[in-house]
């Protein structure tokens, strides 16, 4: 029978972890969702309750309502193209190709890079009067696109303050993110394809199934956990960019390319707006919750069940 002080001992080995993150994260949210019912929005602390103010400003706000839109955007695309071409690239490598290992290395590497480089490359490379266009002008083409200078819309209905649609400098962004996360998605398809057993695919084989229909009917089905855990995964960064954003565009003209993570950032620490800031900080951690805790509740009940 364990003695009460070995029953101890894994309780005090976890608790200065448990101290750590009831300070510095549950703390520091409390703290901060504090500051957003409050109109500290000079150097000056203050403590006066405001209610609701700030995230009244923000939601009428022509900038915020441009993230938010934004956000959308980014979100919807980089989600999608990454998993394309994760799974693409995964059947690629899994189809025994020569030189696995290279192609591989090669689709892993960009993740290993940060943000920050990342932005500064592709800011080079779509840059409207170097990089790629240079290539493009010498191949006759005398209108190339703006990339993430355009302050295009597509399609443009207009809704409020802002014009709802696509931003077409998003999509040079989105390209730049995707670039670098294909070769996680990769790695998760890759490992999620090696582990479906062969039998399932020879069984349909002889039941006269075709390779596309094996993949469609029988491959999907099996990788659906690991979309599911990408999706939230990519879904996770896409709604707290930041770094990427700020290296690569900034806000954009007309904030076509703002995002909530740069407002908040530009508004606490460059405008000393404290409260509109947290207002915005507890609005991006809202909308990670939304899609991260029916995903956790998901879970525990599988485990539970």
């Amino acid at each position: 029978m364990m003695h009460r002080s070995e029953k101890a001992i894994p309780v005090l080995m976890i608790l200065p972890s448990l101290a750590a993150i009831a300070i510095f994260v549950y703390g520091f949210i409390s703290w901060t969702g504090y500051v957003s019912f409050t109109d500290w929005n000079t150097l000056v602390r203050s403590s006066h309750f405001v209610g609701f103010a700030n995230y009244r400003f923000l939601f009428q706000d022509f900038r915020f309502q441009s993230d938010l839109r934004n956000t959308l955007a980014f979100t919807v695309l980089f989600i999608g193209l990454t998993m394309l071409c994760g799974l693409f690239l995964a059947k690629m490598v899994d189809s025994k190709i020569k030189g696995e290992a290279f192609f591989r290395n090669v689709f892993i590497f960009p993740m290993a890079l940060s943000f920050i480089v990342t932005g500064v490359v592709w800011q080079w490379v779509l840059n409207p009067t170097t990089g790629v266009n240079l290539a493009l002008k010498s191949l006759g083409i005398s209108h190339p696109p703006k990339w993430y200078t355009s302050i295009s819309i597509v399609p443009k209905l207009h809704l409020g303050a802002i014009d709802f649609g696509l931003p077409v400098a998003v999509i040079a962004v989105v390209l730049a993110a995707v670039w670098q996360m294909s070769g996680f998605a990769m790695a998760m398809y890759l490992a999620g394809l090696r582990s479906i057993p062969d039998d399932l695919r020879e069984a349909a084989r002889i039941d006269g199934a075709a390779e596309k229909q094996i993949f469609r009917k029988v491959i999907l089905p099996q990788l659906k956990p690991i979309s599911m855990s990408l999706i939230i995964i990519l879904a996770h960064i896409s709604l707290k960019i930041f770094d990427l954003i700020y290296a690569m565009t900034g806000p954009g003209a007309m904030f076509v390319t703002d995002v909530p993570g740069v407002y908040m950032f530009e508004t606490t620490f460059r405008g000393n707006h404290y409260a509109q800031g947290s207002g915005i900080a507890m609005i991006m951690l809202l909308l990670v919750s939304l899609l991260i805790v029916p995903y956790l509740i998901s879970s525990f009940r599988k485990e539970r069940g």
